[in-house]
């Protein structure tokens, strides 16, 4: 009996577009509800639960077509690829919310950010929160902010396949 190893690309590019349309269903949530300046930790939360969710899923699919087995090498290319394809769509919505619906939103997010310093550490010079905030312009351009979210996003991806496909592997007998 010939075992032949199923295509991982449709279930990577299936539940990968659905983690960002998640992901981009969260951010929008947050914008109406205006809390993107300054959101709440739920949010946090339950983007990563989203991320968890469905990279495991998209693993377990991947298992259940390929007859029940997973190599932890197949777990990991399904998760990074899923976060991967998750995370550009993210990019893509952070870039349009930074740059075409909210022009200022950099500037906004900058000025919540004193108040929040200033509130917080009431002992600071002027000079000192200048220099925070300047600190925190030059990586708070949407550029930037993309590529960290990109890479943030691979980086909890392989570590949420690497549980999740050390959990879930099931190697095929050669016998």
């Amino acid at each position: 009996m010939e075992n032949e190893k199923i295509s991982s690309k449709k279930i990577i590019t299936n539940y990968g577009v659905l983690l960002g349309i998640a992901t981009v269903v969260l951010g929008v949530i947050m914008y109406v509800t205006n809390v993107y300046l300054d959101p709440h930790w739920i949010f946090s939360v339950i983007g990563f639960a989203i991320l968890i969710g469905v990279i495991v899923y998209g693993i377990k699919a991947y298992k259940t077509q390929n007859n029940g087995y997973l190599t932890l090498t197949d777990g990991l290319k399904i998760g990074i690829g899923i976060a991967l394809i998750g995370g550009i769509i993210s990019a893509i919505w952070t870039l349009v919310l930074t740059t075409a619906i909210e022009p200022e939103y950099t500037q906004q997010f900058l000025e919540v950010q004193k108040e929040k310093m200033i509130e917080k550490y009431p002992d600071f010079s002027q000079e000192q929160v200048d220099q925070s905030i300047e600190m925190m312009e030059k990586f708070s351009s949407p550029y930037i902010s993309i590529a960290f979210s990109i890479i943030g996003s691979l980086f909890f991806g392989f570590i949420i396949s690497l549980f999740a496909g050390l959990i879930m592997q099931k190697k095929q007998d050669l016998y």
